[in-house]
């Protein structure tokens, strides 16, 4: 029975309302799974940012992950003294001891394994004479110096390296023979950037003899020296020891370690200049 107005349900209202029916029942698990999936997308972004932390976390030593040394550890960078010397026409990169000898770079050569330490650098040589008294550069047309001190990774060796720029080969080659003649005049670079003391007449060790060489318009002069790299024993602490770092009495055998020193960082320091 109907109203006035209102119309008989026809089979096909029927159908439809079925549908309707059916339709809605439909979404209503569909909002269950789509719960589900945004409890799963949650966990998914947790994972990620967790993965993400993990790959981008900063190693020791990293002032952005993977592009530097952190602040906290600026304090063991190299120590630095003077100023960087002058660009050259016959050296566009000049005496740059960051291009030269990268911080965190080890030199490998042979079996010799070492890492910078202090630097010394400037325009005036005569800083580099152990006896500014005696000033064997003064007239010998030296434009710049950079003095470098290496310390051995996997042997109680301590090396340093100066290289002095002149104008040409020829003040070059006679720097190197004046340079010769007198051996122990450049000074040795300790790792603080210090320098060290000089070693009386006739008490250099064997193997710590300087090495020179021309190479170009320049000349390096290179020396390595053996240091105790951990310290006294308990027995020895009664008797007076040699700092950690400062240049020591070679052990047995110590004078091929010395030697091998020497010559690794007097060829790295004179490889870029091979051609100039």
């Amino acid at each position: 029975m109907t109203t006035q107005g209102e119309r008989t349900p026809s089979s096909g209202d029927q159908e439809q309302h079925e549908a309707t029916q059916g339709a809605g029942a439909y979404r209503r698990p569909a909002g269950r799974i789509g719960a589900r999936r945004v409890v799963g997308w949650i966990v998914v972004v947790g994972v990620v940012a967790a993965g993400g932390w993990i790959i981008t976390r900063p190693t020791p030593g990293d002032w952005i992950p993977g592009l530097g040394p952190a602040s906290r550890d600026a304090a063991s960078t190299p120590p630095v003294v003077g100023s960087p010397p002058p660009r050259a026409a016959t050296d566009p990169e000049g005496l740059n001891v960051d291009i030269l000898f990268p911080a965190q770079r080890v030199i490998e050569v042979g079996g010799y394994k070492g890492r910078r330490s202090g630097v010394r650098q400037g325009e005036n040589c005569s800083e580099t004479l152990q006896d500014r008294t005696q000033d064997l550069l003064r007239d010998s047309g030296c434009q710049a110096y950079l003095a470098v001190s290496f310390a051995g990774q996997e042997k109680p060796v301590l090396s340093s390296v100066t290289l002095l720029r002149f104008a040409d080969q020829a003040a070059a080659d006679r720097a190197a023979e004046a340079l010769r003649a007198k051996p122990g005049a450049i000074a040795f670079i300790l790792q603080d950037a210090s320098t060290a003391p000089a070693q009386p007449a006739g008490t250099a060790k064997p193997g710590s003899e300087p090495r020179v060489a021309a190479v170009g318009h320049y000349v390096t002069v290179t020396s390595s020296r053996p240091v105790e790299p951990h310290g006294p024993s308990p027995a020895a602490t009664a008797a007076p020891t040699t700092p950690v770092g400062v240049p020591s009495t070679p052990p047995p055998g110590g004078e091929q370690v010395l030697d091998e020193a020497t010559r690794a960082i007097s060829y790295s320091a004179g490889a870029p200049f091979i051609w100039m």
